[in-house]
């Protein structure tokens, strides 16, 4: 409508993602300095993050064009796929001609690999773009993951980059897609504008568009665009349009504060769902920090009113004797028991989970009821820990001892609560402690007692018997999409290869002595 009277070519604010129109912000220039180095230097794996309507598509398209013409590029933007659709995708994207008859995802795999070995050997790269990552499964995640394998001994055939929201981060730290995260080696968060860019990225936006210098956005109209939008270059392209349509009626070539307090009001009634929810949202929590800070006053008018029996706890008049694991409730205002008592040494330790694993071990386990009993130890990231069902010891760091306090120490831990976890001290006493106690001790190197069937138990692909089935059901329960047949088949071994990787093991597919003791762990 006003292009013809600013001498313009086209809009130019525009929303289409132009690489034409990208202005390469501080943010923006290290967003797309990285994307070329990892292309150019084969690193495999790419992350790009970033708010709603901060420019990582118009940065994705202006990356492509900086490619050089040995380089192949597959562009996927619909994310709502499944595994074999992507594949399918890929191979159309890279023009890559299947025969009639090859439908099947090897058939697939098996031609992209034919394709990017010819590609290699040519001198050339390929890349594999997948916008909006964050609406991708579980399961096309670990299908793109396993195609990070086609490879040379040397160098990757193909690079792979995700693109997506702050949900993509998110995603990635899930623990069935902890293999996928350890391979990406290249992340950038995209942020949005500096106060400092609005006037570059305007100006730059009218000159592509045709703007010869006698349109302009006064100073103070530009610092209304950005306490708008934030830096955010989707919501100052809305506004800025709108302005523009209100200069034009006008017949105005200087857009004012005031045209842009005007446009701010209008674009309001259109505003983005994203600022709808952040409005939500901070009234929540604003209504939550003002409960909270009553909550806070209530509890310490409470300690000062009953300030004679809570200091009763902290007294020594009280010293019951206990000859058995006595659970201490935890109450408001008591401090975790001194942390030198709850660190056991090993013989200590070791019979205080044998202890607990007697009690415990008629409790409906799955694997109850079997003959050998093995004490398994294997290092294990405390990012797993809410995951256990079993009494287990935990190594304690070296920076948790001091010189009076000699190494190997344990924590021994009877179970995890929401909070934290009981655990026991040398004299079978259970005291709470927070999450963060057991995160901050964390060695590393657990402990527990399993009850094994057979020390040289292996299921393997193809078998189908009650043990197959006890693997399954927990599997399916700890969250990998298996489904308890009794039938070790293909979904099964795919998603305990995937369970094996996240937990440290060798992931074979194999479920040996080691596989299952952590799944007793857990189930």
């Amino acid at each position: 409508m006003y292009t013809s009277f600013f001498g313009f070519k086209e809009n130019p604010f525009n929303l289409t993602p132009d690489p034409r129109y990208l202005f390469l912000s501080r943010y923006h220039k290290e967003a797309l300095d990285h994307l070329l180095y990892g292309i150019n230097e084969r690193k495999g794996f790419i992350a790009i993050t970033g708010g709603i309507g901060t420019g990582k598509t118009t940065l994705c398209r202006a990356f492509l064009s900086h490619l050089d013409p040995s380089t192949k590029s597959a562009l996927i933007f619909n994310s709502f796929i499944s595994d074999s659709e992507l594949l399918t995708s890929i191979n159309q994207e890279f023009g890559i001609e299947m025969a009639p008859g090859t439908e099947s995802k090897k058939d697939h795999i098996d031609a992209l690999n034919h394709f990017l070995l010819e590609n290699f050997g040519n001198g050339g790269n390929a890349v594999l773009l997948i916008d909006e990552a964050q609406n991708l499964s579980h399961s096309v995640l670990e299908q793109i993951r396993m195609l990070s394998n086609l490879e040379t001994e040397r160098e990757k055939l193909i690079q792979i980059i995700l693109v997506g929201q702050p949900e993509l981060r998110e995603l990635l730290v899930a623990p069935s897609l902890k293999q996928l995260d350890e391979r990406i080696t290249v992340r950038y968060d995209l942020k949005p504008l500096d106060s400092g860019d609005i006037k570059g990225y305007v100006e730059h936006r009218l000159v592509v568009a045709g703007n010869r210098g006698d349109l302009r956005f006064t100073k103070n109209a530009l610092k209304k665009v950005y306490s708008y939008s934030r830096g955010n270059p989707r919501r100052i392209n809305a506004v800025c349009d709108r302005a523009l349509l209100i200069a034009y009626a006008v017949e105005k070539h200087s857009v004012s504060e005031r045209m842009l307090a005007k446009a701010v009001e209008e674009v309001r009634g259109d505003i983005t769902a994203d600022s709808r929810m952040k409005n939500r949202y901070g009234k929540r929590f604003g209504l939550a920090a003002f409960l909270a800070i009553l909550l806070i006053m209530a509890m310490a008018f409470a300690g000062w009113t009953y300030r004679k029996d809570i200091s009763k706890l902290f007294s020594n008049e009280q010293k019951p004797t206990v000859t058995k694991t006595i659970r201490i409730p935890r109450k408001p205002g008591q401090p975790e028991k001194k942390a030198a008592a709850l660190f056991l040494d090993e013989q200590n330790s070791l019979a205080g989970l044998f202890r607990l694993f007697n009690e415990s071990r008629n409790a409906g386990s799955i694997f109850a009821g079997n003959e050998h009993l093995e004490l398994v130890s294997l290092t294990i990231g405390p990012e797993y820990h809410v995951m256990f069902k079993k009494p287990f010891l935990v190594q304690l760091s070296s920076s948790a001892l001091t010189s009076s306090l000699p190494s190997p120490r344990y924590l021994l831990v009877r179970e995890l609560t929401d909070q934290g976890a009981f655990v026991i001290d040398a004299d079978g006493r259970e005291h709470p402690v927070a999450r963060d106690f057991l995160i901050r001790n964390w060695g590393f190197k657990i402990s527990w007692f399993f009850p094994c069937k057979n020390k040289d138990n292996h299921l393997k692909k193809g078998m189908s018997t009650k043990d197959v089935l006890e693997v399954q059901r927990v599997l399916h329960d700890t969250g990998y999409p298996v489904e308890p047949t009794g039938i070790f088949d293909g979904s099964t071994f795919d998603e305990l290869v995937k369970f094996q990787g996240d937990f440290g093991l060798v992931a074979d597919g194999i479920a040996g002595p080691q596989t299952l003791a952590v799944l007793y762990l857990i189930s």
